[in-house]
Parts: C-alpha cells; structure tokens; sequence
C-alpha cells in the first residue's frame, strides 16, 4: 500500500475509509487471504463507537440484578438479599442475537434520609438518563406498589422506550399475576424468571427492538454546540469549588447532605475564548452512616456524566495519597472511551517531600493513564486554570485523531520488520496489515497470521502513541486471525 492514500471519510458505508482507499484495502486483505465479508465485519464491529445502552430499574429486591446477571450471562452484579450491596461497576456488556449493547445496572440503592420512595427515584432517574432504552422490573407477586407508580411516572417524563419485565413468574400459575401489570400503562408485560431464566428471550427480543441500532448521538461528530467535559473525582475533591472558580461564580451549591443535588448541574462555561459545556457530578457528599449508598450513588452519578461527556478531567487531591477510589474513577472513564486529563488539585499546598512521593505514586497507580496531559492547580486559588483549555484541546485533538491506511500500514510494516512478534510454538505470528475503524477513541483493527500476545499488543499501541501522538486518549486494537483454509494435515 502506499502512502499517497488519504482518508476519504466520505463514504460512512466503509466506516472511516474513502472509497478508494476502502478497494485497495479489501484488494490487500484478499490478496493476504482473508474473506471480504470477515475483514467488513471486523472493520464494522471495531468502528462501532458507544454501544447502546439499557438501563434496569425497579424497587429494591424485584430481582434486578438476578436478571442483569442473566442479561449479561455470567454472575458479576452482585446478588444478596440485602438491600444496598454495592460494586464498582454499574454497567456491563452484553450480546443478544448478534447484537451488543450495554447494561446498567441500579442494584445497589441505599435507603436513605431521603425516604425510600425518593432515593429509588433518584437512583432510577440516573440510569433512565444514561439509557437509551429501559427494562422496568416489577414483581409480579407483589403486584404494582405505589413506589413502581413513581418510576412509571419517571418514565413516561423521560420519553424512552420502556420494556416491562413482570420478574418472579415461574410457572403457568404466575401468568395471571403478570397480566395484571398491564395497569400500569406501559404497554404488555413480560413474564420472567430472572432466576430460572423463564421468558428471558422473549423480553429481549423486544428490548432489541426498543434499543436504537446506534445510539442516537454519535459522540465524534457533535453537530455544533459546545464541547461536553464531565468533571469527574471522589467526594470532596473539589469538584464544586473547580467549577465555581471556573465560572468565576458560586453557581453550585455545596451541601453536606448526601444526595441532595439529583441532577448533575449542566454549566455553560468561556475559559480561554471558547464555551464549553461543563456536565457537574458534585453535590454528592459522604455521610459515615450512608457511605454505601452515597458511594454508589457517586459512582452511577460519574457513569451518567461520563457517558453524556467528550472528555473527562479527572480531579485528584494530590494532598492525599492516589486511592483505590482514584483508580477505579480513571479506569471508569478509560473503559468509557473518553478523552483524558488530569488535574492534580491542591497542587500549592504541597512541600518538597509530598511532590517526591506524588511523583512515584503517579508513575505506580496512574500508569494506565501516562499518555493524558498532566495539569497541577488549586481551585481555591484559581492556580493554572488557564492551563486546563490547551490540555483539554490536546486530549480532544488526540481523541479524534484518524490515520490514513496507507501511513499505517508504512508503520505497522517497520514495526514487524524491526520488532516481530516472539516465536510460539514453533510459529511466528505476523502482523499482516491493519486499518483504523474509527475515532472518538480511535479504534484500530489489525489482521494477522495467528493470535498476538497482549504484551506485543502493548508494544504496538505504545509504538501508535510515539508514532502518531494520541495524547489524552485511550485507543482499542482489535485483532483477526486469518482462518486456515483448505490446508487441514
């Protein structure tokens, strides 16, 4: 291939690939022995950008995460009789008839100081924002309470297609209780045992058709308006006070009630002669009897900002040790696909001695990370604020940065020719020659001789960084094994 090939962009059927680019591509790909229809599907499965997302809301012990774990097919949300279990995770991948979307799950609510009613509204109205579609979970041997009649009308404010799930209906019997739920207005109820896996099919077949084939807002080509940066970091790191020096105002109220702000405040922000569009998780505050649920709040409250946003500046107290908590809010946003910064808050309150031993914690429990921009500031003071917009350009421009086949594939043929892959089996598997799928992060699939172990996967995602930049973005490489065809010994 050569290096005259330049990203069309034109044709949206070949994803990220101009026409003529995409026929010398499939011409390469048949020439190295690859199906068409295998290396398309790669191409489109790579490039497919943020998967749609479901939501499962319903009242505490309806069964939710018993039917999440077998949505998903594998048990990760945790499952206990007692209310206010939390993860670290709300949102897990699954597949149903070839397709893939993403499930929340809204397992862990705490009863709290807000009364039942409230805080599983507030937990609902969360995931019924992230959510392309919803699966309401009922139990039918309850029958609707007046807590559902509150998430109905939750739902029908939202405008999003709802799938109701009547859970608990385990043999013919249970059927006429399931029926009942037509009451609700939400159209037919499914019956399901979440726990025998009864039903399940069926309702997914129609959250399939509830879901959007795409999710409706392609993240990389926001049609105008402002550029969406979530402020994301645990409780108390300064989220607020960021915001507030920002926007040069107190325009977001600092409570120490747990759970008193619902909705993430949407800030429309000038720094640096631009206007963007600040999404705030702050408001959410720790209480020692309510840490739970206050943490699983925070964290449901992170992934909804984190799914509307571009890019995420992750604010870290660099007064205090990096925490579990920091890790798992970095790795959040990674998994999310969004562009990166992070910013080191009360960096002027640190002496010589902390500054060393930042520096190492950085480098042990940040390295997945290395690649975004760095910035140090005090959002007391207002330190450095002004070095916040160059880095978030940077993270964006890296975010949405596309290579032309032909330069790829110049590279990615130095790098075999310089680094192959080590011997396995008395076999050396070749990279062969690969494509970017897509950007927003950038997506690359690449098409070999037999599998790539992760460690040379690292090595070729960090030679694409020294090569290309990608600063502030996280990038996926995706890789397809060439089927052995006809040569069976």
């Amino acid at each position: 291939m050569n290096d005259q090939i330049h990203s069309g962009g034109s044709d949206h059927e070949h994803g990220a690939l101009g026409d003529a680019e995409y026929a010398e591509f499939m011409e390469l790909a048949a020439q190295e022995g690859f199906d068409p229809e295998d290396v398309e599907g790669a191409i489109g499965e790579a490039g497919h950008g943020p998967l749609p997302a479901l939501a499962v809301v319903g009242r505490p012990n309806v069964g939710k995460s018993t039917l999440v774990n077998r949505i998903i097919g594998r048990r990760e949300a945790v499952v206990q009789d007692k209310p206010g279990v939390t993860r670290d995770r709300v949102s897990y991948e699954a597949e149903w008839a070839g397709r893939r979307f993403k499930v929340v799950d809204t397992g862990g609510w705490e009863q709290d100081v807000l009364g039942l009613d409230a805080s599983v509204a507030a937990q609902a109205e969360y995931a019924i924002e992230m959510a392309d579609a919803v699966v309401f979970v009922v139990d039918s041997t309850v029958g609707a309470t007046d807590t559902d009649e509150a998430v109905v009308k939750l739902l029908r404010r939202s405008g999003k297609p709802v799938v109701l799930c009547a859970n608990k209906v385990d043999g013919q019997s249970g059927e006429a209780d399931a029926t009942a739920l037509w009451s609700l207005g939400l159209g037919q109820p499914h019956p399901v045992s979440s726990l025998h896996g009864r039903g399940t099919g069926d309702m997914l077949d129609a959250v399939l058709e509830a879901l959007p084939e795409a999710p409706a807002q392609s993240f990389g080509t926001a049609v105008g308006g402002p550029r969406r940066i979530a402020l994301i970091g645990r409780p108390n790191v300064g989220k607020s006070s960021l915001l507030n020096k920002v926007a040069n105002e107190d325009r977001v109220v600092v409570n120490e009630l747990a759970g008193t702000t619902r909705d993430p405040v949407d800030e429309l922000i000038t720094l640096g002669g631009i206007t963007w569009k600040f999404i705030d998780t702050a408001g959410i505050r720790r209480r020692v009897h309510l840490q739970e649920g206050a943490d699983y709040y925070a964290s449901l409250r992170t992934a909804a900002a984190v799914e509307k946003a571009e890019v995420a500046v992750i604010l870290i107290d660099s007064s205090e040790s990096i925490s579990v908590q920091d890790q798992r809010i970095v790795t959040m946003a990674v998994e999310a696909g969004r562009a990166i910064v992070v910013a080191f808050n009360k960096w002027d309150t640190l002496d010589e001695e902390r500054r060393y031993y930042l520096e190492r914690e950085i480098e042990t429990e940040l390295a997945q990370v290395a690649w975004a921009p760095r910035v140090n500031v005090s959002a007391l003071t207002g330190r450095h604020m002004e070095k916040l917009v160059p880095a978030i350009e940077t993270a964006l421009a890296g975010w949405e940065t596309r290579i032309p086949t032909g330069r790829l594939n110049a590279f990615l043929g130095e790098i075999v020719a310089s680094h192959p892959h080590p011997i396995r089996g008395g076999k050396q598997p070749r990279i062969l020659f690969g494509t970017q799928a897509g950007t927003t992060p950038p997506r690359f699939v690449l098409f070999a001789s037999g599998f790539l172990e992760h460690g040379y996967r690292r090595f070729v995602e960090r030679r694409l960084r020294e090569e290309f930049g990608f600063e502030g973005t996280p990038i996926h490489i995706s890789v397809r094994v060439r089927e052995k065809r006809g040569r069976n010994k």
